[in-house]
């Protein structure tokens, strides 16, 4: 596996924890949105961002400041996976909508985004995280689907792992 490091912007600890539980399988080191930067983008071959979603579909605050380090680093030839949390019920129409801001950020720089999910298996009345029937990367509810959350992430690092 090439050069690799996964980003979280976590504010309950929920994202954070699934962050690091992901850097554990995948071998590597997980570090907040808040500490991002262009020198820590251009080391890394392969970026895991992942945030929680809150208000009406919007990034983990620690995103405002991460975001700007991913559109000023060059992310052509870097592989970007994305995962979310979310609160399918109580938030069921912006369901892991954070993930969209970092997609089209990533997208806009050139990144090769892989670990889309089929949306089939969640429900959730809308996000803008689905383009075509899928997410654009894993989608988590703790709150609501907590007992699902160890299986989706296994058989998303195996989807991935090839890529990276």
């Amino acid at each position: 596996m090439k050069k690799t490091i996964v980003v979280y912007g976590s504010s309950t600890g929920t994202c954070e924890g699934i962050a690091n539980e992901i850097a554990s399988k995948l071998g590597t080191e997980a570090i907040s949105a808040s500490k991002l930067s262009a020198d820590i983008v251009a080391e890394n071959e392969n970026l895991i961002l992942g945030t929680s979603t809150w208000g009406s579909g919007e990034i983990q605050d620690d995103w405002y400041d991460g975001l700007k380090a991913l559109k000023g680093s060059n992310l052509n030839g870097k592989t970007v996976a994305i995962f979310g949390c979310g609160d399918s019920s109580s938030y069921s129409d912006t369901f892991c909508g954070g993930m969209a801001e970092i997609y089209n950020t990533a997208k806009a720089g050139g990144a090769n985004i892989v670990g889309a999910v089929d949306a089939s298996d969640y429900t959730f009345d809308d996000s803008e995280a689905v383009i075509e029937g899928q997410f654009v990367g894993l989608a988590l509810d703790n709150d609501n689907e907590e007992y699902k959350t160890a299986e989706r992430i296994d058989k998303w690092i195996a989807a991935i792992s090839p890529a990276l």
